[in-house]
């Protein structure tokens, strides 16, 4: 028996159905959120458990949010700052360099890409990777991109756009023949040819029988190496071109100037600020006031300087940002410092290495014990409290030492085993409310997990977009999302498969799948001659066009899921 079939049983039969059906067992995570609301609340209380499991839903998006922003992308700009990449805050525009389609990107999408690698983990759930991947790219493409058009109209870039439409369709047709034939193979994702085979061969199975071919050669992971290629090559020749006086400096909209671009056309730095409230006699912070001051989340002037709601929602991120701010290192390039607090530092030794391995795979590498007798996190304790103390003895509070880029490498694992903790129970509470209210994998995916995913990027582009760079927004829209659908399915499959079977079954449970997978194709279509019909010259109608097509997807989503819409049978 499937396990949403519970509902179908009395309630007082709900509990056991639940403890005996295999089907109802979530992979990974730390709470069982089916047991819990079948056994732990009575019936009558279950309204209860929905909400409080729908506010953890919430709380949970947060801990994504605030991981990937604070922690997880200053630490990949920090490796890529040490590993001499280019620095560009224009993410895929005219001037994207290798450090925005590659580290930019997987900062930016780390909470959609640990989501889908999460779902594909479980077949039960890989129907939330599917909706989630092709709702948030239906809802970008045409809210987002249509909500930066009504809130100020621009021309967009015209070939970043064209370059990234066509790419992004390629993969979206790639992922619709992989749903068409149901599976996919480890060259498929990785970008291997089948042996013996062209493009669309067929080839015949022990016992004469034909089967299916593969879907198409270029693999999803193949597919993004070559993309990184064309935006690296497309830089170098628009820059040249530059550089010979052919392309003239686009007029529409101002290049974003880094802090350090700031700092030297106003003639001052860091050090002139603070010059006026230097005290007379220099002075050094003891360690003890060092490390509360670097675990404060609150700025207190900018407390007072914020609004009633900004308030409120950082009441509810302290506790997240606490945690991780004693978990998790961050180095900052940009800081004369690089962020070296010694005794925060030194915790991080401790810290960071616990949560790696209590966090994976649920803890049960952290808890195993050596011999029977010694557990491991014993033994990283004991190691981390060693090195901690030596770093402690061998460094100064001033000065951070060479090694210090260390750090952030650990605080890049750290918050990425933090995201995949979140991503992990953000996938099972998702999976439990499907059973309770009898939805699809695949509609919760493209509704609530695609909304919650994709709300950080929708402020950034549309606030990014009103502060007059909606040529940037609007590139972020179709580029972004490029990296999530690419790595997220093909690093997805790629870990569910063994060495024994390396082929990943990927069957469309309902006509949704097919549905949600033209409506991405349809709406990438529209944009795609639309924009160039209108001399790339954006405006309010194409915005509501766009929005509207989202609400026409969503009421047919809807309908198909409540099964008003349905293919007749024979």
């Amino acid at each position: 028996l499937q396990c949403w079939e519970v509902r179908k049983h009395n309630s007082s039969e709900w509990c056991h159905f639940i403890r005996s059906n295999p089907d109802c067992r979530l992979e990974g995570g730390f709470l069982d959120y089916l047991e819990g609301v079948f056994c732990v609340f009575p019936p009558r209380l279950l309204p209860l458990a929905v909400t409080l499991y729908a506010l953890w839903l919430l709380y949970l998006f947060i801990i994504l949010g605030v991981t990937a922003e604070k922690f997880f992308c200053p630490n990949l700009s920090a490796i890529s700052t040490n590993l001499k990449l280019s620095h560009n805050v224009a993410v895929f525009s005219l001037t994207t360099p290798l450090h925005g389609v590659t580290f930019l990107a997987f900062g930016n999408g780390a909470p959609d890409v640990f989501s889908a690698v999460v779902a594909f983990s479980d077949p039960r759930t890989a129907g939330l990777a599917i909706g989630a991947v092709f709702g948030a790219g239906v809802f970008v493409t045409t809210v987002v991109a249509g909500g930066i058009a009504l809130v100020k109209p621009f021309v967009a870039a015209s070939r970043p756009f064209l370059r990234d439409v066509i790419f992004y369709m390629v993969a979206v047709f790639l992922t619709f023949m992989v749903l068409y034939f149901g599976r996919i193979t480890l060259g498929e994702a990785l970008g291997e040819c089948h042996e013996g085979l062209g493009l669309w061969g067929w080839w015949e199975e022990p016992g004469g029988a034909v089967a299916p071919p593969h879907s198409p050669i270029p693999g999803y992971l193949a597919l993004y190496v070559f993309y990184v290629f064309a935006v690296v090559l497309c830089t170098w020749i628009h820059r040249r071109q530059r550089a010979e006086g052919l392309t003239p400096p686009p007029s529409w909209e101002p290049e974003v100037p880094t802090d350090a671009e700031e700092r030297e056309s106003s003639g001052t730095n860091s050090a002139d600020y603070g010059e006026e409230f230097r005290p007379l006699l220099p002075s050094r912070d003891t360690s003890l006031r060092i490390l509360a001051t670097a675990l404060s989340p609150l700025d207190h002037r900018k407390w007072r300087r914020k609004p009633w709601y900004w308030r409120l929602f950082k009441v509810f991120r302290v506790p997240v940002e606490l945690v991780l701010l004693l978990t998790v290192p961050v180095v900052d390039p940009d800081r004369d410092d690089l962020n070296w607090k010694r005794p925060l530092n030194c915790l991080h030794i401790l810290t960071s290495p616990l949560v790696c391995i209590l966090t994976l795979k649920s803890g049960a590498y952290g808890l195993y014990q050596i011999q029977g007798v010694f557990p491991v996190w014993a033994l990283v304790t004991l190691v981390g409290a060693v090195l901690a103390i030596i770093i402690f003895l061998t460094t100064s509070n001033e000065e951070p030492p060479k090694y210090h880029c260390v750090f952030a490498f650990l605080g890049f694992l750290a918050s990425a085993m933090w995201i995949n903790a979140a991503a992990t129970e953000l996938v099972n509470i998702l999976r439990t409310l499907g059973i309770i209210f009898q939805l699809s994998n695949t509609v919760l995916g493209l509704t609530l997990l695609a909304w919650g995913n994709s709300i950080g990027d929708t402020f950034s582009d549309l606030t990014m977009a009103r502060q007059g760079y909606p040529r940037m927004a609007f590139s972020a829209c179709f580029g972004g999302i490029i990296f999530n659908i690419l790595v997220g399915v093909g690093l997805g499959c790629l870990l569910q498969m063994t060495s024994s079977q390396l082929v990943v079954k990927l069957e469309p449970d309902s006509l949704l799948v097919w549905i949600l997978a033209g409506a991405l194709g349809l709406s990438l279509v529209f944009s795609f001659v639309s924009v160039p019909a209108q001399c790339f010259q954006l405006g309010k109608a194409y915005g509501i066009c766009l929005i509207l097509y989202y609400l026409a997807f969503l009421c047919v989503a809807l309908l198909t899921e409540f099964r008003v819409i349905h293919l007749s049978t024979v």
